[in-house]
């Protein structure tokens, strides 16, 4: 009987067997007791007025505040949160119940307000973004694709939503590992593209992220980069020993096309000679240089422990003292010999920086120190000297770029290179609590296998 009665029904009913005893108790005295006709008609009549009189009001007054509460709870459903319950107050069983409800409005109110600005956030970020980001559902059906994934396809999004990932040529993006390089050709770009794919879930329901980045266009700018720091460099050492060897030429030439020649042409002949041996010797080591910057062997790595390392590091230089501080017992995973040749280089560099400051430093005073520590996973070593410090650091590992009369300006490139080959860094700067360089070198430790 529940079931088939509405709740209104049920709970007209409820009022009216509430009523019912106390009606039916008074209607029986009434019509039990010494009354005339007149008065148990009019009386019966009443009573029965007033007892459905009371059950439609307190029907009424039970309906309507739920009858307030469904259209506020229909109302944020359907997305309006500007409707509010009155008589609102703690004192009360139903204001307590319309205080909840209008703070459950005002609750998802805010969080329409903060979805909003996050997804319009999210979208501008989107747009914004000069990778290609496409998201497909668990029927690989395009969901959403931004600005960038527009270019790289040719068309609008309103064209490629709810396209497949095999008629938008994405198909092998889906497939194999969530990281990894592919050759493509689409419509706005062809070449080499980094795919990173990760999985979320929308609606309860699966989706993929695919993130495609040109590696093309990457790879293009930093070779123009390249070739233009080349042509650069080698311009300008070309144009350095060119220019005198063309001067020397032509006055050569005018000296022996003079007739009779001076008395001294011999010697000048033999001097210009020898200007021009030296400048081509200085182009010879000038392309050798270089191709010992291209034939750098790959490090061939092993465990070497580094106190007695830099112990014969240190023993090498004999010009200036060299203090070398105690450290832990660390051990890198590095190749010794280039290990080797790396802290050489930089601890020569700094005994020269140290013979060129002017005044020298004090003998109390240690010229070069050399230190190690270990930090997080690497292991760093320092070294400090009491030069007058980096002047250029722009120039500090452009190739070439020395400010020694007798440098090659490869050391520190070559420096940098092996440090970056055992997947550590090199960096070089000015100390602050001292005059002189600071040159900081870390590499991995070496981790025994389990």
């Amino acid at each position: 009987m529940r079931r088939r009665l509405r709740f209104e029904q049920r709970l007209g009913l409820l009022a009216f067997l509430t009523a019912l005893p106390g009606t039916a108790t008074a209607l029986y005295l009434l019509w039990t007791g010494p009354h005339q006709a007149t008065t148990r008609w009019t009386v019966s009549i009443v009573l029965l007025a007033s007892a459905t009189l009371i059950g439609a009001t307190l029907l009424r007054r039970v309906l309507l505040p739920l009858n307030t509460l469904a259209n506020i709870l229909n109302g944020i459903r359907e997305g309006d949160f500007s409707i509010r319950g009155r008589d609102a107050r703690r004192d009360d069983a139903l204001g307590e119940v319309l205080i909840e409800v209008n703070a459950l409005g005002e609750t998802l109110h805010e969080q329409r307000l903060g979805a909003m600005d996050a997804s319009a956030l999210l979208r501008t970020v989107m747009a914004e973004l000069d990778v290609a980001v496409f998201a497909f559902d668990d029927r690989q059906r395009l969901r959403l694709a931004n600005r960038a994934g527009e270019t790289l396809l040719r068309r609008p999004a309103e064209q490629l939503l709810d396209r497949s990932a095999t008629d938008l040529g994405l198909a092998p993006c889906l497939d194999g590992d969530d990281a990894r390089t592919l050759t493509m050709t689409f419509p706005g770009a062809m070449g080499r593209f980094g795919v990173r794919r990760s999985s979320f879930r929308q609606g309860g329901r699966p989706h993929s992220l695919v993130v495609l980045t040109d590696l093309s266009r990457a790879l293009r700018e930093e070779e123009r980069l390249a070739w233009q720091r080349l042509v650069r460099v080698i311009g300008h050492e070309l144009n350095n020993s060119l220019a005198p060897i063309k001067s020397l030429a032509s006055s050569l030439g005018n000296l022996l096309a003079r007739n009779p020649p001076p008395d001294d042409w011999q010697e000048d002949s033999l001097r210009a000679l020898g200007i021009i041996a030296a400048r081509a010797d200085t182009l010879a080591r000038f392309m050798d240089g270089y191709a010992r910057l291209a034939r750098l062997p790959a490090p061939r790595l092993q465990p070497v422990l580094l106190t007695p390392l830099l112990e014969r590091i240190a023993a090498v230089e004999t010009r200036v003292p060299v203090h070398l501080e105690s450290g832990p017992a660390l051990t890198v995973h590095a190749d010794p010999d280039q290990l080797e040749q790396l802290l050489i280089n930089l601890q020569r560099n700094a005994a020269d920086a140290v013979l060129e400051s002017s005044p020298p430093p004090s003998p109390d005073t240690p010229a070069i120190q050399l230190s190690w520590k270990q930090t997080d996973t690497d292991a760093e070593i320092l070294l400090l000297d009491r030069g007058p410090g980096i002047a250029n650091p722009t120039n500090l590992f452009v190739p070439f770029f020395t400010t020694k009369p007798s440098g090659s300006g490869i050391g520190l490139t070559l420096c940098r290179q092996i440090a970056e080959a055992h997947g550590g860094s090199l960096a070089l700067e000015n100390r602050t609590d001292a005059p002189g360089c600071c040159a900081r070198l870390r590499l991995p430790l070496h981790t025994p296998p389990t």
